[in-house]
């Protein structure tokens, strides 16, 4: 029997035994990856690898806005939110656009960084 890789282990492990708010975390984490993977391919001229991480973003802000309780009013603008980063990463992957794919990753980090202050506060509450 093949050991399987420790690494993908470990990453698998810590995906089934997380809590939803550490997933949203890794997934806002994934995007912010996916999104500089994205940067560095288009300056290196590597359009396919740029498009293929560009697309992974798009899916991680997909499953934002089918996930995302429209119910409450920071729900809708948080999907409104959500919409406008998908197109603009569309809009981006078409014209291979840095200066969009920055904005975009910057206000991935500013929501990476506001749930994980969220989840902080909600733990301290406890």
């Amino acid at each position: 029997m093949a050991m399987k890789n420790p690494y993908a282990q470990y990453q698998n492990n810590s995906i089934m035994t997380a809590s939803p708010e550490e997933l949203n975390l890794k997934l806002y984490e994934g995007l912010m990856r996916f999104i500089k993977e994205s940067i560095i391919f288009a300056e290196e001229k590597n359009i396919e690898k740029s498009h293929n991480s560009n697309l992974r973003a798009q899916a991680i802000v997909s499953e934002f806005m089918v996930t995302v309780d429209r119910k409450y009013e920071v729900g809708k603008q948080l999907y409104n939110l959500y919409e406008y980063m998908n197109r603009r990463l569309m809009e981006a992957n078409i014209r291979k656009d840095i200066e969009i794919l920055n904005e975009i990753y910057d206000i991935s980090k500013e929501l990476r960084d506001t749930w994980a202050q969220a989840m902080k506060l909600a733990k301290k509450g406890k």
